[in-house]
């Protein structure tokens, strides 16, 4: 398939969350690629997203969902020395909110630093746990949104800075075997 052209940073955010619905439904099935409905999925989401007749949903439903998994690093899957890491690192811009909160070993979190959700993954060759991602990527969003930007052309998002790294959200994800909701088993 041809890259997908975008104009406007809306439609580069919402692509990459409509993937992200993709990939979480196919991963659900167990499925071993994408097929059509997978397709279909990102299709009417994006469509959805585009035309405001659909939303990313709350970070409220993340939040539920933090509180029933288990205490453990969130980028590990590690259970000892937990401390608190910021989703988007608080030195570029990130929230000192629960919402971008995420519990992480001190390895992990010493390890990522300041860096960017996504620009670490990237660095150490791997993709990161579907949920995880959800949660950055609507928080993402959410700042996009809060602060005007989603009608921002991609040429003027390209020069601007922002809490978190612009050209390492992913557009492209991985097959369905190759990714996990959870670091854990859920």
């Amino acid at each position: 398939m041809a890259k997908k052209e975008f104009t406007l940073l809306k439609e580069y955010l919402y692509w990459s969350f409509s993937n992200l619905a993709m990939a979480h439904s196919a991963v659900d099935k167990k499925a071993e690629k994408y097929i059509q409905i997978s397709y279909i999925i990102r299709a009417r989401l994006f469509k959805g997203l585009m035309q405001e007749t659909m939303n990313v949903g709350s970070i409220i439903d993340d939040e539920r969902m933090k509180m029933k998994l288990p205490q453990i690093c969130s980028y590990c899957g590690s259970s000892d020395n937990l401390s608190v890491d910021h989703l988007i690192p608080k030195f570029k811009g990130g929230e000192e909110s629960g919402d971008n909160f995420v519990w992480a070993c001190r390895k992990c979190n010493s390890s990522k630093n300041r860096t960017d959700l996504m620009e670490w993954y990237n660095k150490r060759g791997t993709f990161p746990p579907l949920l995880l991602l959800r949660r950055y990527l609507k928080l993402i969003i959410d700042h996009c949104s809060k602060n005007d930007l989603l009608d921002l052309s991609l040429e003027e998002a390209k020069n601007r800075t922002f809490p978190f790294s612009f050209h390492s959200i992913p557009q492209v994800f991985p097959k369905p075997p190759e990714l996990k909701l959870w670091i854990t088993e859920i």
